[in-house]
């Protein structure tokens, strides 16, 4: 269920003046959980800390706390693992055009035609996928095009520069912008929009399908 932006930051100012996850779920009719994944990296300050003690609940704000190191201990621990493996791995064109052909399996067009379909909301997936073609490919930068799909609480000339700096694609070859009805009950934070890349390469977008298929029987599928 999606909870208006409003709910949310009323919730967040509430924990920050020492109101515990139980009250201020009751407080907005909102599960517990909720209220803790919402909260869970609100720091509080010696003033709502003494209210919670007050109330006798300092220990739960201190056992968040306790949790939230062991996680952030454990993420640290699983990063360091993750660039172990990656360093093992002998990093070449063929490697970097099958993991480019799996992304392009996941978020790829599969039906179009005449040209490669991107399409992706996260700057690191868009980021990746490119640097991955790029690499794979020799390709006419000229035959990229890029589509927004916006809201209409977006800025669309600061969202267009946001995208061209991230994909190295010049305005120029941004075509219209999609712009999606809101009703600004919920913003989504930081969100930069989603962004449609085509190539206009039928050819590549092919390739990449037999790559992805060849790869999945090759693994039994």
């Amino acid at each position: 269920m999606a909870y208006p932006i409003e709910l949310k930051n009323q919730a967040i100012s509430l924990r920050k003046k020492g109101f515990s996850l139980k009250e201020i779920a009751e407080k907005f009719g909102i599960a517990k959980s909720t209220a803790s994944v919402w909260l869970q990296n609100i720091n509080l300050n010696q003033k709502a800390q003494k209210r919670l003690e007050k109330r006798k609940i300092l220990g739960q704000y201190k056992t968040i706390l306790i949790k939230r190191a062991q996680r952030e201990k454990l993420l640290k621990e699983h990063l360091f693992k993750a660039k172990q493996e990656i360093l093992k791995i002998n990093f070449n064109n063929s490697i970097y055009k099958l993991f480019c052909a799996l992304l392009y399996w996941c978020e790829g067009g599969k039906t179009e035609k005449t040209h490669l379909r991107f399409i992706n909301s996260d700057p690191t997936m868009i980021y990746t996928f490119l640097k991955l073609l790029r690499n794979s490919f020799n390709l006419d930068e000229r035959k990229f095009r890029a589509i927004l799909h916006l809201h209409d609480y977006h800025d669309e000339k600061k969202q267009k520069k946001f995208w061209s700096n991230l994909t190295k694609i010049p305005l120029n070859q941004f075509n219209k912008s999609y712009h999606k009805p809101n009703t600004k009950k919920r913003i989504r934070k930081n969100y930069p929009g989603c962004l449609a890349i085509y190539y206009y390469d039928h050819k590549i977008a092919k390739e990449l399908a037999a790559l992805y298929n060849s790869f999945a029987k090759y693994l039994g599928a």
